[in-house]
């Protein structure tokens, strides 16, 4: 494919264009139809580097046609730019080629029409949030039809393709939006070709000195890898042909793993590109799935295998159908990667569901593509917040894999340093919200462990939802996020509605349902939930309650008013009250141990406030039983307090560098440790902090601009002990 995209990249004449189309897919009538169509629709229409635009458009099609010989969605491909571009609408797609390209054109022209079309400065703070607001949109629009994302990569892929005609502001804001919203999606489709293709072209843009680094290093021994690399293969041929299997039914391909992937490794480990060990790889390909494991126990017999790094993906496939046995072997004084899978594999792994299209097997095409659109309507892409559905997001689409298992065999891919509560919210929803404890390997465990490849995990329930809002930091998959996000919205927003009227039946010597009748009365009961949080709006409440009463009942008024006293803000300690009753003394209750800077609510009792945190389990008993409660505020903003995992290469004061940079960003260090623990290359210090600021990802956005963040966790939770 490599020699196909160079012809893709260079092509700047239209009857070329049209020559290369040709090659990937026979030129039918209804694909010169489109052809002719799409040549008037665009004809006077120049790209920015000056060729007529149509070839853009052609060359889309040439590479959908050669990862999916589906003629409708090369005729799609030909078309994905006349509604948004030209005067023709979606009627006349409709008219010249049929609903269903009317309904793939539809979903493409609908992705630009959301698309943000001013860029974003890359140095604004902005950019992550408008990449995860295109991804999100995108996902929204063509989450009908699979086709639609298709042909969007290869669009954005020829784009990639011809950045070079684009000033570098622009060149930089695609490709970090391809970074982050394109790659991914081709990651999760499986199409590995796009995917590593895309990620090495943003990666040239973004990082252009980590790039020409690895691209030096890369050239200059070129000669010296591929000798190894054929050296390797030479090995390989020679122990399969030793072990049974005949020259001519197996495949060896070798390759230099692609600029990305090492820059990810280099940024994950705190290496040099030469301190990478396994820059080679090789695929081996068979013919029967039976044969990969006979290439396996060869290839094992035959090199020393680093067993940690061995997964089947055969025998447990990926949740996007990928098939493959990953292993890796050393060979003299490197290590070398190989994949063993068959030629339907190969296929599937590098054209992924577009693969169902271009080598098509009957009936099963459907139910495929089917389970392969499973993750994107799980994904929760209805969230409010566009930052935290990115997060989600990301962490799905960018995790490596472990395999987990149930105790009756069925098994789930996990993201790594999944925790035992991401297993029970990947079995149902219902199971994580009742989830208690987990059974791993026959051992009783926390829901917190984390998982390994291979478990066998057993979750323990009660009857009655349980909240872990503390934990939402700690699970790793969106479904788990998700379910505790959505479960402490809910609870935390019942208990402000409870706790408002308590408020007001306190005030007014009341009960809350008395208090609750007059404000329906008074048509004021909507935003009750904002009582306890916001005094404006305690003090709204408070005299549209009185003007309430005294409409209702006149002659009782006097009654109702005798037993109200105004109101006032009370000091005691570090709470603020608003008050009419006395009150003496603050006491902490010892079920669920509030902290200062934590959701709280006080009970009214003798006197006496009781303070409890806003989700503690007895507190919401006594919320619901309509316990007289008061307002409280904690009377001034607390530091927030953090604990930072740093990775720190073992460089001459770079302790002394990480200091000086929190300091900078207003973070005072209370603790640190050392050598937490450590790799060969990188040391990791444990630094606790305070800071001014409460957004947590600032934070860490600040440290990661200049040392490797492993971890960020908040301190003093009161529910860390739950």
């Amino acid at each position: 494919m490599d020699d196909f995209l160079e012809l893709v990249r260079k092509l700047k004449r239209v009857d070329d264009a049209i020559e290369l189309l040709s090659t990937q897919i026979e030129l039918s009538d209804r694909i010169r139809a489109a052809l002719e169509f799409a040549m008037i629709a665009h004809d006077g229409q120049k790209r920015k580097s000056g060729e007529p635009y149509i070839i853009h458009p052609i060359l889309v099609a040439a590479i959908t046609a050669s990862i999916s010989e589906d003629e409708t969605m090369v005729i799609s491909a030909l078309l994905h730019d006349v509604v948004e571009d030209t005067p023709y609408g979606i009627e006349e797609i409709r008219r010249r080629f049929g609903p269903d390209v009317q309904h793939i054109v539809e979903g493409l022209t609908k992705i630009m029409e959301i698309r943000d079309e001013k860029l974003v400065p890359s140095d604004s703070n902005e950019k992550l949030i408008t990449s995860a607001l295109t991804f999100r949109k995108m996902l929204i629009a063509s989450i009908g039809d699979v086709r639609v994302l298709i042909i969007k990569l290869c669009d954005r892929l020829h784009n990639m393709l011809t950045l070079d005609a684009l000033p570098p502001a622009k060149q930089l804001r695609i490709s970090e939006e391809t970074l982050v919203v394109y790659a991914p999606i081709a990651h999760r489709l499986g199409i590995s070709k796009i995917k590593n293709l895309l990620e090495d072209l943003s990666f040239r843009y973004i990082y252009p000195d980590d790039y020409a680094r690895i691209d030096e290093y890369i050239k200059a021994n070129h000669q010296s890898l591929h000798i190894r690399l054929n050296s390797f293969i030479g090995k390989v041929k020679n122990t399969l042909c030793q072990r049974g299997f005949h020259r001519f039914d197996f495949e060896v391909i070798g390759r230099v793993k692609h600029y990305y992937s090492i820059y990810l490794k280099m940024h994950r480990k705190g290496i040099g590109i030469d301190e990478v060990l396994d820059l080679l790889a090789v695929r081996v390909i068979v013919k029967e799935p039976i044969e990969c494991y006979t290439a396996l126990g060869a290839l094992h017999l035959e090199f020393t295998p680093l067993i940690s790094r061995f997964k089947d993906y055969i025998a447990l496939p990926k949740d996007n159908g990928y098939q493959t046995i990953h292993t890796t072997l050393f060979d003299d004084e490197s290590i070398v990667e190989a994949q063993i899978r068959t030629e339907r594999m190969h296929h599937l792994a590098e054209y992924g569901i577009a693969a169902h299209w271009k080598y098509k097997e009957g009936e099963e095409k459907g139910n495929e593509t089917q389970v392969n659109l499973e993750w994107l309507k799980s994904l929760p892409y209805q969230d409010d917040s566009i930052e935290e559905f990115y997060e989600m997001a990301k962490n799905d689409l960018f995790s490596e894999d472990i395999v987990v298992f149930s105790p009756k065999g069925d098994y789930f891919t996990l993201p790594k340093d999944a925790v035992a509560l991401d297993f029970a919210y990947a079995i149902h929803s219902e199971i994580g919200d009742r989830a208690t404890a987990a059974i791993i390997n026959k051992e009783r465990a926390s829901l917190l462990t984390i998982l390994k490849n291979g478990d066998i995990v057993r979750i323990v329930t009660q009857e009655e939802p349980i909240l872990h809002c503390s934990w939402l930091d700690t699970v790793k998959t969106s479904k788990a996020k998700e379910g505790i996000r959505s479960n402490c919205r809910a609870r935390t927003r019942e208990v402000n509605e409870l706790t408002g009227y308590n408020i007001l039946a306190t005030l007014f010597d009341r009960r809350p349902e008395g208090i609750r009748k007059i404000l329906e009365e008074a048509g004021a009961e909507g935003g009750i939930q904002r009582v306890p949080e916001h005094i404006d709006v305690l003090r709204e409440k408070i005299h549209r309650i009185a003007k309430q009463a005294q409409i209702r009942e006149v002659r009782r008024w006097e009654v109702f008013k005798k037993g109200y006293k105004k109101p006032f803000f009370k000091k005691i300690d570090h709470l603020n009250f608003f008050v009419n009753k006395p009150l003496e003394k603050v006491e902490f209750d010892f079920c669920c141990h509030p902290k200062a800077g934590d959701d709280i609510v006080a009970f009214y009792k003798e006197n006496r406030a009781i303070i409890h945190h806003k989700l503690c389990r007895n507190a919401y008993s006594k919320i619901q039983a309509g316990e007289p409660m008061l307002f409280v505020q904690w009377f001034s903003s607390k530091l927030a307090r953090y604990r930072l995992i740093v990775a720190l290469q073992n460089q001459k004061g770079v302790l002394a560098k990480l200091l000086t940079r929190l300091s900078q960003i207003g973070l005072n260090v209370t603790s640190i440790e050392l050598g937490i623990y450590s790799s060969d290359s990188a040391e990791y210090c444990q630094i606790e902090v305070e800071s001014e600021r409460a957004d947590k990802k600032e934070i860490a956005r600040e440290v990661s601009r200049q040392f490797k963040l492993v971890e960020i966790a908040p301190l003093g939770d009161a529910y860390n002990q739950k």
